[in-house]
């Protein structure tokens, strides 16, 4: 498992591990069934508090990402596709939410906003 945090960043690093492990899970780079850091090794390894580690498991957990068995540790749950389908709904009206928001923050209208959505559509940017 790949985690990069950052301290200087505009999240919490609990919502910067929850985040990058949702993200590998649901891209299929952490495996159904496949372990995870043991709370205290990772937070030894990002050199961050065990209590930042533990809400972002505990938050994961919630959210049908891993599952922690006692005595075992965490493992990486099967996602079901259209859960996965929906949750990427979610990611991408977020972030066109965001994307509007600046453009009406900054004046730029529909037909601005179309040629760069057909621009990044098909690989120009």
């Amino acid at each position: 498992m790949e985690l990069i945090i950052s301290n200087t960043g505009e999240k919490a690093i609990y919502e910067q591990i929850y985040d990058s492990v949702r993200e590998q899970i649901l891209s299929g780079k952490i495996q159904p069934d496949e372990p995870l850091p043991s709370i205290r090794t990772l937070a030894k390894d990002l050199r961050i508090s065990v209590i930042t580690t533990k809400r972002a498991y505990d938050e994961l957990e919630r959210d049908g990402f891993i599952a922690a068995v006692p005595g075992k540790g965490c493992f990486a749950r099967r996602q079901d596709k259209a859960i996965v389908r929906e949750q990427y709904l979610r990611d991408i009206e977020e972030c066109l939410e965001k994307a509007f928001d600046l453009a009406r923050a900054g004046d730029i209208g529909n037909d601005e906003m179309d040629a760069l959505y057909s621009m990044i559509k098909e690989g120009g940017i």
